[in-house]
């Protein structure tokens, strides 16, 4: 189960490449004038996106100390959004095991929730659902016309067949919760992740399953 949280207040992170600094929300959300209920739902959709169809889990953390995937507002505006992945870069295996991962949005943007047609204004959802991808693992792929392509579009709002079989390949693809169930304590034991992080190279959450 991996856990995410917005932050509450002002945080530091010196060795982050892209998210140093971040705030909350609060300050981006009022200038694009989007209810901070209506960004925390487009949060958990996005979460949802990834956990419909791959063997990864999430929840909201009861605090931002305790989240896997913190989430805020850069402290230092650029670009557009970024994500932050720290790995064990010393592990022995071929997939580098995931220790946390940042979400940072860029506040002096416009921001919105659903499509219009407008390019300078980033759906919420479409975003948090492409740099979730890279928190959890995933790159930017070679062509487009994917959630985790390099250039912003509005032609879908969910994940494409790419996206899905990059997830997969890292985490396996998710099962019903009655074959989670009857598999037992050898589910509890070995996650989906640790299965897959070997094969296919890359960056992955790698906590058993729960």
């Amino acid at each position: 189960m991996v856990s995410y949280s917005v932050v509450t207040q002002d945080v530091a992170f010196p060795r982050a490449r892209n998210c140093r600094k971040m705030t909350p929300l609060d300050g981006l959300l009022s200038t694009s004038r989007i209810a901070p209920d209506a960004a925390r739902a487009e949060i958990a959709a996005a979460f949802a996106m990834w956990q419909a169809v791959a063997g990864i889990s999430f929840r909201e953390a009861e605090s931002p100390e305790r989240a896997d995937i913190l989430i805020g507002a850069q402290a230092e505006p650029e670009g557009w959004a970024f994500a932050d992945v720290f790995y064990d870069v010393m592990s022995s295996v071929s997939v580098k095991p995931i220790s946390r991962a940042l979400i940072c949005l860029n506040p002096a943007r416009q921001w919105k929730v659903g499509f219009d047609g407008d390019l300078q204004r980033y759906d919420l959802r479409y975003t948090f659902a492409h740099e979730i991808g890279h928190a959890i693992g995933l790159d930017h792929p070679a062509g487009a016309g994917q959630i985790m392509g390099y250039r912003y579009e509005e032609r879908f709002r969910e994940l494409q067949a790419g996206d899905i079989s990059g997830v997969i390949q890292l985490y396996g693809r998710r099962q019903p919760e009655a074959v989670i169930a009857a598999s037992g304590t050898h589910a509890r034991r070995l996650s989906p992740a640790r299965l897959y992080a070997k094969r296919w190279g890359t960056r992955a959450f790698t906590a058993p399953a729960p």
